[in-house]
């Protein structure tokens, strides 16, 4: 089975669009792939390194989440990014041989830098991002990545590194391929792409009773001035959760909206309950690891045990190729 890496930063509680954007992916990849699942703590500290999150804290509340929505130790390697210490060491070494102009000419820190005012980004650790990153990938020999399209800016940094590397010291790493997978675009209550960073999200750990709340705010089709007036699905900010959490009654819903034949708030509440009831087994399993804090940190501690065996046989490779071993 071919290898996959992919990571989440612990920044907060999930919500429904790292739902359908990452995890159901993972949770398909596990039939396919020899995956590892890493809780990128380090890269979390390239925009919150104050200590003004809790990253422990945070760290067993995305893993939580992980379990629940189906992501399984038993078929993916599960880890915390710093309990893997050969990813700085690879990171060191890739550093050494990255020009600086790759990073600075990277559109997604460009635009970041243009974008984010509210975080202090004139750190390191945020512009070597892509080093790290690459490190992360290549410490297992990760042929593919699944990446959003955003991120595919940080995969090319990554390939160049492999190339530039392979070059000096010789074949050692592959240069890994991107799966993208079409990701649906979920909006959350105001309008804006649900974000954790503009409080507008509806997050898996939500009760019933807040989703329902969140969902009766959401905006809908803002041309739809009257309920005698014809809907339109597409310009509705609430029907991508159809999409995502209620396929089947699709087809009822386009007929009624653009017939005028339901409101949106009738239809509101008919999403409201379909996305609960989608939510239920996942709210039974996040209920049982929220008990049993102490099986996810033994789950971790497992992971970085098994990430270790294969992140230090590729160190050693490396070492011996940059003649840096003894």
């Amino acid at each position: 089975m071919e290898r996959i890496l992919s990571g989440m930063r612990p920044t907060g509680y999930l919500h429904l669009g790292n739902y359908v954007g990452a995890l159901k992916q993972w949770v398909y990849l596990q039939d396919s792939y020899e995956c590892f699942y890493m809780v990128a703590d380090l890269h979390a500290m390239t925009t919150d390194f104050d200590g003004n999150i809790d990253l422990r804290n945070l760290t067993v509340e995305m893993v939580i989440d992980w379990l629940a929505c189906g992501i399984d130790p038993n078929r993916s390697v599960i880890f915390v990014q710093s309990m893997v210490p050969q990813h700085l060491e690879l990171f060191t070494i890739f550093s050494m041989i990255t020009p600086l102009g790759w990073l600075e000419r990277n559109p997604t820190y460009k635009d970041a830098k243009e974008n984010i005012k509210d975080k202090d980004l004139s750190n390191l650790g945020f512009l070597a991002y892509p080093v790290l990153q690459a490190a992360d990938i290549l410490v297992y020999k990760a042929s593919k990545v699944p990446v959003g399209k955003d991120q595919l800016p940080h995969l090319e940094i990554t390939r160049e590194i492999v190339r530039r590397f392979n070059y000096f010291f010789g074949e050692v790493f592959p240069e890994p391929q991107p799966i993208l997978g079409e990701v649906p675009h979920l909006y959350g209550i105001d309008g804006r792409k649900m974000s954790k960073s503009y409080n507008n999200a509806i997050y898996i750990k939500d009760s019933e009773e807040e989703i329902y709340k969140k969902i009766k705010m959401m905006v809908t089709d803002i041309g739809r001035a009257r309920r005698s007036d014809p809907g339109n699905p597409d310009e509705c900010k609430t029907f991508p959760l159809y999409k995502s959490f209620y396929q089947e009654v699709i087809p009822d819903v386009v007929y009624e909206c653009t017939n005028a034949k339901i409101g949106c708030v009738e239809c509101k509440d008919r999403i409201a309950k379909g996305v609960i009831n989608f939510l239920k087994p996942i709210k039974e399993r996040r209920s049982y690891y929220e008990k049993n804090r102490d099986e996810v940190i033994d789950i971790l501690k497992e992971g970085a045990k098994r990430a270790k065996e294969v992140a230090e046989k590729t160190m050693e490779e490396v070492r011996e190729v940059v003649k840096i071993k003894l």
